[in-house]
C-alpha cells in the first residue's frame, strides 16, 4: 500500500498512527464490511467468502469474524 501511495512503509505507519489508526485496523474494517455484505447479499459459502477476503484458512476467517461482530459467520447469516 505504501508503494501505491508513493511513500515508505515507515512514513505510512507514522501517518496512520498520527490519525489514531494502523494498516491492520483499516484492513480489518474493510474485511469486516465486505464479509457482512457478502453474507447478507449472496449465496456464497463461508469458505468462499473467506477466500475472497484473502484468508488461506477458513478457521482464521471465522475467528476474525467472531472477534469483529461477536457471532460466527453462519449465525450472522441466519
Amino acid at each position: 500500500m505504501a508503494d501505491v501511495l508513493a511513500m515508505s512503509g515507515r512514513t505510512l505507519r507514522r501517518q496512520l498512527s498520527a490519525l489514531g489508526s494502523s494498516y491492520r485496523q483499516l484492513l480489518d474494517q474493510v474485511r469486516s464490511d465486505l464479509a457482512r455484505q457478502y453474507l447478507e447479499n449472496s449465496n456464497m459459502s463461508v469458505e468462499q467468502v473467506a477466500q475472497l477476503l484473502g484468508y488461506t484458512e477458513t478457521t482464521n476467517f471465522r475467528r476474525a469474524f467472531k472477534r469483529w461482530l461477536g457471532v460466527s459467520p453462519r449465525d450472522y447469516r441466519t
